[in-house]
């Protein structure tokens, strides 16, 4: 994790496919279950912190429409899959209320250790209004939650925005984290 990393304050569109995933670089790709309406304020809190970020993010919402609980549970466990494959050598980050429970500081520690051996990008999955489904949960390099609690959907992106940034600022040596 040696060196401090670079914070980039310039405006991006937290929907924009990520410049730095095509020559290589280091990216953030949330893949996240449902869809947000253009006037959620969990989206506006996203999109401040997205807009932040060190590095190129990019947000893909998918959506099953199928009525029937359990074939949309494992649609969308499929879509989250396709949107989540590349790039090769991805680190595959799921969100549950099972995951770990880790403090910000060894978020941040591992985000540089990965960023250091040379990972293309981190994929966050997160789960639609029924969770993700166990066999993708599995699959995850890391089972991650924020909390025992059940947090709704939608507000898990503006959660997961900000303790990127927060990421950033640890790996940079900025004072925005104080403990």
């Amino acid at each position: 994790m040696g060196t401090k990393r670079s914070l980039k304050s310039a405006g991006r569109q937290a929907d924009r496919k990520p410049a730095a995933a095509k020559s290589g670089g280091f990216s953030i790709r949330i893949v996240a279950g449902g869809r947000w309406k253009a006037d959620d304020p969990a989206r506006r809190l996203y999109e401040a912190y997205a807009a932040r970020l060190a590095w190129p993010v990019s947000l893909a919402e998918i959506e099953s429409r199928l009525s029937d609980p359990a074939r949309r549970h494992a649609d969308e466990a499929a879509r989250i899959r396709a949107a989540s494959a590349e790039p090769a050598g991805r680190v595959l980050i799921a969100l549950d209320e099972r995951g770990r429970d880790i403090d910000s500081t060894a978020l941040a520690k591992r985000i540089g250790a990965w960023q250091d051996e040379g990972r293309p990008a981190i994929v966050f999955a997160i789960g639609g209004a029924d969770g993700l489904d166990a066999a993708l949960r599995a699959e995850a390099d890391l089972l991650l939650c924020f909390g025992r609690m059940t947090w709704p959907h939608l507000m898990v992106r503006a959660m997961l925005a900000e303790q990127l940034y927060r990421a950033g600022t640890i790996l940079a040596g900025h004072p925005y984290h104080r403990v």
